[in-house]
C-alpha cells in the first residue's frame, strides 16, 4: 500500500504560535516574605525545605495549590527570568520575569496550578554584564544565561548538554519508582551498527531483561528513540527493571538507536522512508541476532517523543508488518510548518484502518502540539482504531513526563 512523499526541506522549528491564555500568575506568594532586615533567616528556610513552596489556592479550589519559584539574586542582578516548561512562553518574555522584594536580594514568581502538575524548569538571569533591558538583542541575550535552581537539588540531565535542569512535582503527580535496589537487573551493551539505509555507523543500546525472569518464549521488543538520552542519561533501564520486577510488563528486550544531534535528529525524525527502512530493515534484524526477539508485530512497540513521538507513528504507518504498536508521546504532529501541515495526520485521514495500535500522549501546556493532536485523536476515532488510546497529562513537552507516560504505555501495549 503506497503512502505518499514526505515533504522535503522543511523548517527546522515547530510553529511560532504564542501561548492562547496568559500564564496563571498570583499577585500573592505561597509564603510570606521577609522584610529589608529577615533575608538571613529566610534563605535558611528556604534552603532546608527546597523550593519551590507550595500554599493553599486562595481562590479555595481543594485539587490547586499557590506555587512560588524563588531566586537569591545578588548586587549586580538586574533581572531573572523563569520559564517552567509550557508554562512560560518565551515569545512574551516579560510575563516570566521574577519580582524583587524592594530592598532584599529576594526575587519570586507564584502560579496557580492544579495539584498533578509537574515540569522541569530553568531560569535566565540577568548580572548586568549584558545588554541593557529594553534593547532589540536584550532577550536573545538573556535566553543564553540559563541556570538550574540552586535551592532545589531535585534534577534531570539537559537533552543535549547533559547539564542539571531541576523540576517540581506537585502532591498529586504521577510518579515512577525506578531505584529499587533489591531486583535483579537486566544488562545493556553499547554498540554501533553499520547502515546502508543512512549510509552511516549508528551506535545502539541494546537492554536484555533478566534471565531468571524470562521464559522459552521469544523476547517482545521495544524500540526507543533518542536512546542516547534515555539510557545513558535517564536510566531506562531502571525502569524496565522495576517494571519486569513488579509484574507489570512481561520481560522485553529494548533497541535504543542515538539520534547524534539536533540536525541530524531533524534531518531523519520528520518522516524519512529510508529512517523507517534502517530500523525495520537493518536494526532490528542485528537485534535478533544477539538476543531471542519476536518478529510478531502485536508484541513490539515503536516509542518517541517529540520528532521521535511522530517517527514512531509514521513507523507503524509505513511498516505496520513489522510495528503494530506505535507509543507516542508528545508527537510533532504539527509537521512540517508550512502549506502541508500535519501531512501525516492527513496520510492517515486516507488510509484504511491499519493492524497497529496507537497510544498517544500529550501535555495540557503544550499549546503548539495539541490542535494536531487532538485532530488526530478524532480521525483515529472515525477510523475504527477502537484499540488506541488518547490522554492529555498535566505538564508539558518533558522527559520529566515522558519518563512516567513511557511506562504507563508499556503496560497498556504489552498487556493487551
Amino acid at each position: 500500500m503506497p503512502v505518499p512523499v514526505p515533504p522535503e526541506d522543511t523548517p527546522h522549528h515547530p510553529p511560532r504560535l504564542a501561548r492562547p491564555e496568559p500564564v496563571p500568575r498570583l499577585p500573592a506568594p505561597a509564603c510570606a516574605l521577609p522584610g529589608r532586615d529577615g533575608t538571613v533567616d529566610f534563605w535558611a528556610e528556604v534552603r532546608r525545605r527546597g523550593t519551590p513552596w507550595t500554599g493553599p489556592d486562595p481562590l479555595g479550589a481543594a485539587d490547586h495549590l499557590a506555587v512560588t519559584f524563588l531566586w537569591r539574586g545578588g548586587p549586580t542582578t538586574r533581572a531573572v527570568q523563569i520559564l517552567p516548561n509550557k508554562l512560560g512562553d518565551p515569545r512574551d518574555p516579560e510575563g516570566n520575569l521574577m519580582e524583587r522584594v524592594a530592598g532584599t536580594d529576594v526575587w519570586h514568581w507564584t502560579v496557580r496550578l492544579r495539584d498533578d502538575w509537574r515540569g522541569t524548569y530553568d531560569f535566565y538571569v540577568d548580572e548586568g554584564d549584558g545588554p541593557d533591558p529594553g534593547t532589540p538583542g536584550y532577550w536573545p541575550w538573556l535566553r543564553t544565561k540559563r541556570r538550574a535552581d540552586p535551592l532545589n537539588a531535585r534534577t534531570l540531565p539537559h537533552r543535549w548538554d547533559s547539564g542539571p535542569v531541576s523540576y517540581a512535582e506537585l502532591p498529586a503527580a504521577p510518579r515512577v519508582m525506578d531505584h529499587r535496589p533489591d531486583i535483579e537487573r537486566g544488562t545493556v551493551t553499547e554498540h554501533e551498527v553499520d547502515s546502508a539505509h543512512l549510509g552511516a555507523r549508528r551506535r545502539v543500546w541494546l537492554y536484555e531483561p533478566p534471565r531468571a525472569a524470562r521464559t522459552s518464549e521469544k523476547l517482545p521488543v521495544l524500540v526507543l528513540l533518542d536512546g542516547d538520552h534515555w539510557q545513558p542519561r535517564l536510566g531506562l533501564s531502571r525502569l524496565l527493571d522495576t517494571l519486569i520486577a513488579d509484574g507489570r510488563i512481561p520481560p522485553v528486550a529494548a533497541v535504543l538507536p542515538d539520534a547524534v544531534d539536533e540536525a541530524t535528529r531533524w534531518a531523519e525524525l520528520s518522516c524519512r522512508p529510508e529512517y523507517i527502512a534502517f530500523l525495520a530493515e537493518e536494526l532490528l534484524p542485528w537485534a535478533t541476532g544477539r538476543l531471542p526477539l519476536t518478529d510478531d508485530p502485536a508484541r513490539t512497540v515503536i516509542a518517541g517523543q517529540s520528532l521521535g513521538g511522530l517517527t514512531a507513528a509514521y513507523a507503524a504507518v509505513l511498516a505496520p508488518h513489522r510495528f503494530g504498536n506505535a507509543l507516542v508521546q508528545s508527537g510533532s504532529f504539527w509537521w512540517p510548518v508550512g502549506e502541508r501541515a500535519e501531512w501525516l495526520n492527513g496520510v492517515i485521514a486516507g488510509l484504511p484502518r491499519l493492524p497497529v495500535c496507537f497510544r498517544l500522549s500529550f501535555g495540557e501546556q503544550e499549546w503548539v502540539a495539541l490542535p494536531a493532536a487532538r485532530r488526530l485523536r478524532d480521525t483515529l476515532g472515525r477510523l475504527g482504531y477502537h484499540d488506541s488510546s488518547y490522554r492529555e497529562f498535566n505538564g508539558g513537552h518533558d522527559y520529566l513526563c515522558w519518563r512516567t507516560e513511557l511506562a504507563d504505555g508499556l503496560v497498556e501495549l504489552l498487556e493487551r
